[in-house]
């Protein structure tokens, strides 16, 4: 079985982001392999941790995908300030004469594709492309390290995750997938405020969440915040609110468009005209439409450049839905030639995002305690964790699974992503959107009461 065929049949995607499935990313012949170390999102750790843990595992991996891919180049990218990191892999990287690391500025949001490509290579990958337009692949840290398992047989059933915030022990965890997100904030401690949110992701980018929701393949961080906090007050802040607020308060100062990171890649993106478009329905500019919404990686940086607070993204985003509701695609392809004159003096440090967005009392460090070893009585897989197709079913109700068996399978033809069971038990509950999955030692239990 080939590295492509493992991969896939260890169903890794991607572990930071959409969950893009990681054996359709390789198969190409990109010029640079970039493994995307940034983690630019604050209080999150996970990458940074694997980095100084896992180095020269990592970096073997890395070069055998290389050779395998025909990169001319692979590029470890992460910041500059992950010293442990920084100092595990450089202690290592003389041995493989064809990866080198690259530094990076503590910025916002340098661990988006695009951005990451900039930095790295120089080069801009065209409006609503990917990263291959311009000769490159990028995997996230912890995708790697589930293809160094993949490469050894085993499947993607656990899930590093930082849980920080309002917790009373902020850790990195290597949870079982299935498990709910109040079972990892309760094995950190549990939350320091009666009344808590959870979002699932980093500050910026992640969405507010339920407590009994699933940990999957991409959760990243879990962020507890006290459910009055500005920041949880204005992710929760309906589409009718805010732009009841932009009509009222938009100045069209134009800031949200001088943060906006693909603005500064060149991209034709431009949020205040789309604030105006929605305030007085035209934009006061013959070349802007809503299309440009579609240009929109929704990393909220517009937001905090907003002097009133305003969320150009969060109108990005239902633009978009509604436009592909109606068959509307992404009409913009311009491939700029250069990024935008000033874009190094525009670049938004992290330290000055911590304190806008009110999280500096949780920026704290959050220690790897290694797997999670409470008891586990059920895991539930959504069958939807990766871009594309759901995962179709390939058990029974009642059926008996031990933990790496395949329960789920790539529709045929279709993208998608294999499951696997992260446990050993029965199938308890099967439907369209997931697999409940019980534990044999919950099983035994319920049989001896």
């Amino acid at each position: 079985m080939d590295v492509l065929e493992k991969v896939k049949a260890a169903g890794v995607i991607g572990a930071g982001g959409a969950g893009f499935p990681t054996h359709v990313k390789l198969n190409s012949t990109p010029e640079y392999l970039i493994v995307n170390g940034a983690e630019c999102e604050p209080l999150l750790r996970v990458d940074q941790q694997l980095g100084a843990m896992y180095a020269d595992e990592l970096l073997e991996t890395l070069e055998t995908l290389r050779a395998g891919c025909g990169a001319r180049r692979a590029i470890y990218a992460l910041k500059e300030k992950y010293h442990d990191a920084v100092d595990a892999l450089g202690a290592d990287i003389h041995r493989y004469p064809d990866i080198e690391m690259r530094m990076l500025r503590n910025t916002y949001p340098a661990g988006d594709e695009q951005v990451l490509v900039y930095e790295t290579i120089g080069r801009v990958v065209p409006e609503g492309g990917i990263p291959i337009a311009v000769g490159a692949v990028v995997l996230n840290v912890e995708t790697l390290y589930n293809v160094s398992r993949a490469l050894s047989g085993l499947p993607v059933t656990e899930k590093f995750v930082t849980v920080g915030g309002a917790v009373k022990s902020p850790s990195t965890v290597k949870f079982p997938i299935g498990i709910t997100i109040q079972e990892a904030i309760d094995y950190c401690g549990g939350p320091v405020a009666n009344d808590f949110a959870v979002i699932d992701g980093g500050p910026m980018m992640g969405k507010l969440t339920a407590p009994e929701s699933p940990i999957t393949k991409t959760t990243k961080g879990l962020l507890v915040l006290p459910k009055d906090h500005p920041w949880v007050v204005a992710k929760g802040r309906d589409m009718a609110r805010m732009l009841g607020m932009a009509k009222i308060s938009c100045c069209h100062c134009m800031l949200c468009t001088e943060v906006c990171p693909r603005n500064l890649l060149g991209h034709k993106l431009r949020p205040d005209k789309m604030m105006r478009l929605a305030s007085y329905n035209t934009t006061a500019e013959k070349d802007a439409a809503a299309t440009e919404a579609f240009l929109c990686c929704e990393c909220a940086l517009c937001e905090l450049g907003c002097v009133m607070g305003l969320q150009p993204w969060k109108l990005h985003q239902e633009l978009k839905r509604r436009l592909g509701g109606l068959g509307i695609k992404n009409p913009h392809k311009d491939a700029p030639k250069a990024a935008a004159k000033f874009r190094e003096f525009k670049l938004y440090p992290v330290q000055k995002l911590i304190r806008r967005v009110g999280v500096t009392a949780y920026d704290v460090p959050a220690p790897f305690r290694g797997a999670y070893d409470a008891p586990v009585k059920l895991v539930t897989l959504p069958l939807k964790q990766s871009l594309g197709a759901p995962s179709k079913p390939c058990v029974t109700c009642g059926g008996a699974v031990s933990k790496g068996d395949l329960v789920a399978e790539i529709p045929e033809g279709a993208l998608g992503s294999r499951l696997h069971s992260p446990v050993d038990g029965h199938v308890l509950r099967l439907d369209d959107k997931s697999i409940t999955i019980e534990t044999a030692q919950e099983s035994t239990r319920g049989r001896l009461n």
